[in-house]
């Protein structure tokens, strides 16, 4: 995956390596490329950041690799990509565009207010002290512990055979083996953003990553039924009832309580009982948006549909 993009009449930048996917590690090992940093632009991971001007256009490039005795190279289904303000804007309250908010959707308009999905609670640190390849074990696995989750509940998870080769198997075999297959060897963790989203594709739905602006765009995807994984950063004390630090954590969105305030699965849980989290709103959103400028991974199948997209449309 290579992006390149430019600045009103500025030169377009290079081409820069944005990831090597590949569906399993047996022959190429999926990773992101460090190291990618000029007077033009530099890479962070999954992001590319364009130096001194505000990017007016940018542009795409994939390379399809197979094995030379392969009959038929490989299908791209998806190709998705999100183009958003700088972040030290965004984290500062203060966007550097212009946006139009999603208005909230409320329970008497059939929305999601007092609306819960029964996502399954499965919690990562049940393996802690176990597996300790594909990014440290149960303590790092956020986000393929999310994905799974969210697989779960639309029925779409990896069958059993397919996660057969753990062994021990452990507490929820399932579990490493996303993690497994979600792993930057460049990066060394188990929670590089499109990666997770890819191999959510594997399985027959639809994934990508953006970015929303408010937990009011949020409710829409509950109201039509999508359980949202969001990305947040917190301290101790900060976000009431999740009483940890994190510089970055991947929680499931599945639903609201009547008042507004978001339930979550949080992964970061010794038991499975313990996913189940109900907070404040306001805490909540502020380091949502604080911690990753509003990043979400949507996963659903074709067949259920997005809400409809705000008048500046991130989705």
């Amino acid at each position: 995956m290579e992006l390149r993009g430019w600045a009103g009449d500025a030169a377009t930048t290079g081409w820069y390596d944005l990831g090597r996917w590949a569906a399993d590690d047996t022959t190429i090992h999926r990773s992101s490329v460090p190291g990618q940093a000029d007077g033009a632009a530099r890479v962070a991971a999954d992001t590319l950041r364009v130096i001194g001007g505000t990017v007016t256009g940018w542009q795409v490039r994939v390379t399809l690799h197979r094995r030379t005795d392969a009959p038929a190279g490989p299908v791209l289904r998806t190709l998705g990509v999100v183009a958003s303000a700088d972040d030290r804007a965004t984290r500062a309250g203060t966007p550097a565009v212009p946006v139009t908010a999603a208005a909230p959707v409320d329970g008497t308009a059939g929305g999601a207010r007092g609306r819960v999905l029964d996502v399954p609670r499965y919690a990562q640190r049940l393996h802690a002290g176990g597996e300790t390849r594909w990014g440290g074990g149960g303590d790092s696995w956020c986000s393929p512990t999310c994905v799974s989750m969210v697989l779960d509940f639309w029925g779409a998870g990896p069958t059993p055979d397919r996660y057969a080769w753990v062994a021990p198997p452990g507490p929820r075999p399932v579990v490493v083996h996303a993690a497994r297959h979600c792993y930057d060897h460049a990066y060394a963790g188990a929670g590089n953003w499109p990666f997770n989203t890819a191999y959510a594709g594997l399985h027959g739905v639809d994934a990508f990553v953006t970015r929303l602006r408010s937990l009011a765009e949020a409710e829409r995807f509950v109201a039509a039924g999508i359980p949202l994984i969001v990305s947040a950063a917190f301290t101790r004390g900060q976000v009431p009832g999740l009483d940890y630090d994190t510089r970055g954590h991947l929680i499931v969105l599945v639903g609201f309580t009547a008042d507004g305030d978001p339930v979550l699965n949080d992964p970061y849980a010794p038991d499975d009982e313990g996913v189940r989290r109900t907070v404040p709103r306001a805490a909540f959103e502020a380091a949502w948006q604080g911690g990753s400028g509003g990043v979400v991974y949507v996963v659903r199948p074709e067949s259920v549909a997005l809400p409809p997209a705000p008048a500046q449309a991130n989705w």
